[in-house]
């Protein structure tokens, strides 16, 4: 049966996605922009809310963090999910692409759209919290809003941290696709997994596990004009770019 007789409802899931992919390939960007910027405006609004003085969520702590990393992946899913598959990380882009999950033609849109949608949500997040920049004197606390650091500076070992982090959330990716769900539960999952990795393996590095988390905020960081901000600590941005695209191709 031919895909052009179909409706989009009337097909599954999946024969949607592949139309998209062949069809629409701005629709995908696009939806890669969408959900990317709406991650890093929950997951660094969480990172705001907990570390810029005056706020009523000042002080909430790891926990309040790795929460709203996951429910912000959720949300992000949840909203492009059908669309694009919400990859929203190039490290799980390039993953697929590496198993062969996924066409390597479409990973440089899919890139695209996710770094441009993480600049754009770390702009939002910089206008939410507009007046707390200059109500917060350290320089380290603005950075950590936006972008990742280690507790403990070891290039090694830090480099490590974001390989293990990202080839488990690759792995967990692929097992949760394995497995069959409610409808719409799998975002749910998807969610629990960030809160998982967040808890578990993110003390030591901030757990970026995905290039665009990192990087998009960080060149938001350096371009903005945040009251008192210090560099962007571009010394250590290769990192959580490098370390999670070797996790997801393992």
């Amino acid at each position: 049966m031919a895909w052009g007789k179909l409706s989009l409802r009337e097909v599954a899931l999946e024969q949607r996605i592949e139309i998209l992919l062949r069809c629409y390939p701005m629709s995908n960007f696009l939806a890669e922009l969408l959900g990317t910027s709406i991650l890093i405006i929950l997951g660094c609004g969480a990172n705001a809310g907990s570390a810029l003085k005056k706020t009523y969520s000042n002080g909430g702590g790891w926990l309040m963090g790795a929460f709203g990393w996951g429910l912000a992946v959720m949300v992000a899913v949840y909203s492009v999910g059908q669309i694009s598959g919400a990859h929203i990380n190039p490290a799980v882009t390039i993953g697929l692409a590496a198993a062969g999950e996924f066409d390597w033609a479409n990973v440089p849109l899919y890139i695209a759209g996710q770094m441009i949608g993480a600049i754009v949500g770390a702009t939002v997040v910089y206008l939410q919290y507009l007046p707390h920049w200059k109500a917060t004197e350290d320089p380290a606390t603005k950075l950590g809003v936006f972008s990742t650091a280690p507790a403990l500076k070891n290039t090694p070992g830090n480099l490590i941290s974001e390989i293990i982090g990202t080839a488990v959330l690759v792995l967990g990716l692929l097992a949760i696709g394995a497995n069959s769900f409610a409808d719409g539960l799998n975002p749910f999952i998807v969610g629990l997994l960030i809160t998982s990795i967040g808890i578990s393996l993110g003390g030591t590095t901030g757990y970026a596990i995905n290039p665009a988390r990192d990087l998009g905020p960080r060149i938001a960081h350096a371009i903005l004009p945040i009251p008192g901000k210090g560099d962007s600590d571009w010394g250590y941005a290769w990192i959580p770019i490098i370390g999670p695209i070797i996790g997801g191709v393992l």
